[in-house]
């Protein structure tokens, strides 16, 4: 991928999230990862997003070195590098403080796959990080927000289970694109807003079974998968 297609690509992520109503003021930001240069294309900390073009995000490598841009990248950078490096089949990362995912996340509670709406897109629930600590927090506090997602998808597949809600804060979603990871991000609002509402009218609901959950998640995503097209 071309640097000026980067730019463009991670640009409109940006604003998708805008335009699906994830994001509002400068909250929240998306980044692209080109790995075959190891370029990271992410938008600038605290930059509105009504001034945002693809000229004005920052280029980084994934040391988080600045390649290109003369302003800061967004302070998320580092959970950002975190997830690129440990996950190698990433090429976007999404964060957001989307309203219904980010009431589970400060609830502390994981987002039950209650219906096959869920199961069409997780093979489970959408996990929630432990609170972070003292010394986490208070010493490269982005970098282990990185790694306390890191550590909840242990033994998971994370090109699976595309979002972990970190703990207090809110959802970090990725997927083999920006592009995707914005759609990723669209998902879990919408799977955390029938969630709610689900509690909310039956605060006794289970999940539903495992045969029904593993059938709607494979039939789209299984090796054998027969959902949409060719």
């Amino acid at each position: 991928m071309k640097v000026r297609q980067l730019r463009e690509a991670v640009c409109q992520a940006n604003l998708d999230l805008v335009s699906h109503g994830l994001v509002m003021e400068s909250f929240g930001n998306a980044s692209g990862i080109d790995r075959d240069t190891g370029l990271i294309a992410i938008k600038p900390s605290g930059l509105s997003y009504d001034r945002l073009t693809p000229a004005r995000l920052v280029l980084t490598d994934l040391n988080g070195r600045v390649i290109e841009g003369s302003l800061r990248p967004s302070s998320d950078l580092p959970t950002h590098l975190v997830l690129y490096r440990a996950f190698p089949q990433l090429g976007g990362v999404v964060h957001t403080h989307s309203s219904m995912a980010t009431v589970w996340a400060q609830a502390g509670r994981a987002i039950p796959c209650f219906g096959t709406t869920h199961a069409d897109y997780f093979p489970g629930a959408i996990p929630v990080t432990r609170p972070m600590r003292r010394g986490e927090i208070e010493a490269d506090y982005e970098e282990n927000t990185g790694h306390a997602i890191v550590r909840r998808l242990s033994s998971r597949d994370p090109m699976q289970f595309t979002a972990v809600l970190v703990h207090g804060h809110g959802p970090f979603c990725w997927g083999e694109s920006a592009a995707a990871a914005v759609h990723t991000a669209l998902i879990v609002e919408q799977l955390a807003r029938l969630a709610y509402g689900t509690v909310t009218v039956n605060p006794a609901a289970k999940p539903i079974a495992n045969a029904l959950r593993e059938k709607h998640f494979q039939r789209k995503h299984g090796p054998g998968a027969y959902y949409g097209q060719t």
